[in-house]
């Protein structure tokens, strides 16, 4: 059984900044891309950031030069510094990665539960 646990949303004001946790735990074999994507209410859910295991990085324009996303391997545990936070950044964010669960196994994609971010004006 494989479980994403993210922590770290919350209220906080423009120009602001969190740090958003996501630890995979269960029985796996290795995680490949690590990623964080965000839903608005109303919209549909957009990637934010994602990392390869080798740490190279992509983001999605709105969030460059204020979103940084790393990856600790050894802890399965993928991160999201947001500093600036802007109103337009509210959303519940997602995380999501890409697990093999043996050698010989296809890839499977999980998601965590979501946590909330506010940002207020």
């Amino acid at each position: 059984q494989v479980q994403l646990v993210e922590s770290g949303g919350g209220l906080v004001q423009a120009g602001g900044s969190l740090r958003l946790s996501c630890v995979v735990s269960g029985s796996i074999f290795s995680i490949n891309v690590m990623g964080w994507y965000r839903q608005a209410p109303g919209k549909q859910r957009d990637v934010v950031a994602v990392i390869t295991p080798g740490g190279r990085t992509n983001y999605a324009d709105s969030v460059k030069g204020r979103f940084t996303i790393s990856r600790d391997n050894f802890k399965n545990t993928v991160y999201l510094q947001m500093n600036s936070l802007k109103p337009q950044d509210t959303a519940v964010y997602y995380c999501h990665v890409n697990i093999l669960l043996s050698s010989i196994s296809t890839p499977l994609d999980y998601w965590g539960q979501g946590t909330q971010v506010t940002v207020s004006s």
